[in-house]
């Protein structure tokens, strides 16, 4: 049974999360605000975390901040705003998807299990298909590991299938949507601005081991990656 950890500030939001989550057999912890989501989050090491953006004191980004410090743990923000500038801003920190309220509990659960299909380790599948080498970057699928240079590189689970997706047809040049469909199911609908946040986020953390402009932009098209 999965443990998601749910956090906001409203007690009515908490509620139905929980319920949503056990109705699809999944086990819900809750917390109301930042400093007990870090608590929470230290004593059950959940599964994924659904986190409020909107809290008092210590907001979710924050959390987020301060998660992404030692811990890759899945996040699915939620948000009382449809504001782009939150959704870009938590996605650079590190999250994994972002849902707004109001929303409905189908669509949570959907979103809660696209995030968990993503994050969890692949298996079956042999040696051979499961690593990719393109110059210094090397991808081992299996072990959910990136390497530049011998260098490590701490990807979310979504910017790594992101990035596994491109490696595997190095020559190729993606648009937006096919850049979504390596990292989302097909009932999950994405802006182009969050994937633009998943490539920016990758560059960034590629870049900080000296890694850069390894994924070109093709105006008017999309994305390409570049032999580093």
């Amino acid at each position: 049974m999965k443990k998601i950890l749910v956090v906001d500030d409203d007690p009515h939001i908490r509620e139905v999360v929980l319920f949503t989550l056990e109705k699809a057999d999944m086990k819900g912890i809750e917390a109301s605000d930042g400093a007990q989501a870090l608590q929470q989050y230290r004593i059950h090491n959940p599964d994924l975390m659904i986190l409020d953006i909107n809290m008092p004191e210590m907001d979710g980004l924050e959390v987020c901040r301060e998660l992404r410090k030692t811990s890759d743990v899945p996040i699915l923000f939620l948000s009382s705003r449809d504001d782009e500038i939150d959704k870009v801003l938590g996605l650079e920190l590190g999250a994994d998807d972002y849902l707004t309220k109001p929303f409905s509990p189908r669509e949570m659960i959907a979103r809660v299990k696209a995030v968990l299909k993503r994050a969890a380790p692949r298996s079956g599948q042999t040696s051979v298909a499961c690593v990719y080498q393109l110059g210094k970057i090397r991808l081992d699928a299996e072990g959910h590991q990136v390497l530049w240079d011998g260098k490590q590189i701490d990807l979310t689970a979504t910017e790594f299938l992101i990035l596994k997706g491109m490696i595997k047809q190095p020559e190729r040049v993606f648009d937006r949507d096919n850049i979504m469909n390596f990292a989302y199911d097909v009932n999950i609908h994405v802006s182009d601005r969050t994937i633009d946040s998943h490539i920016r986020n990758i560059r960034q953390k590629f870049a900080e081991k000296g890694c850069e402009s390894f994924i070109q932009t093709i105006r008017g098209v999309g994305y390409k990656l570049a032999v580093t």
